[in-house]
């Protein structure tokens, strides 16, 4: 079976998100459309997908905040893990990143994410020592954008 390594298409935001949501990266507060959207739409990020014929398989947003990179929505179907999607999926988006010269990819993992955090370690990332802080914006934009929701 050849998999294949390309940005993902407007028309396959749908897929994508049925897979976050398979894969429990999707949370009630954020909209995972809005957010594919907005990835492919912008000058500085990007949606690595992997296929298997034409069924999606696995993606990784890539985003660059000018500092560093960011890799958010990594997931895998969960009969192609442990094929080495994630990992090579991770490596499309090191290499998205050198166009930006980053000298740093981050990513969050959350807390209760034990497989995560070890599939990272795994391939050779470090657990950085800090913590996130956040508050939600409620500006209009934000509350226009929920009401459109369907």
């Amino acid at each position: 079976m050849t998999i294949e390594f390309r940005t993902l298409a407007s028309a396959e935001i749908g897929d994508a998100t049925r897979l976050w949501e398979a894969c429990g990266l999707t949370r009630p507060w954020n909209d995972p459309e809005a957010d594919a959207r907005k990835a492919l739409e912008g000058p500085s990020s990007t949606i690595i997908a992997s296929f298997a014929g034409d069924h999606l398989i696995g993606t990784a947003m890539c985003g660059w905040d000018g500092h560093r990179g960011w890799v958010y929505y990594l997931g895998v179907d969960a009969d192609f893990r442990r094929w080495g999607i994630g990992r090579k999926l991770i490596w499309h988006c090191e290499d998205w990143f050198e166009q930006w010269c980053a000298p740093k990819v981050q990513l969050m993992v959350r807390a209760d994410n034990e497989a995560a955090a070890r599939f990272y370690e795994a391939i050779g990332y470090d657990e950085d020592e800090f913590r996130i802080f956040y508050r939600r914006i409620t500006s209009k934009c934000h509350r226009e954008q929920q009401s459109e929701a369907p």
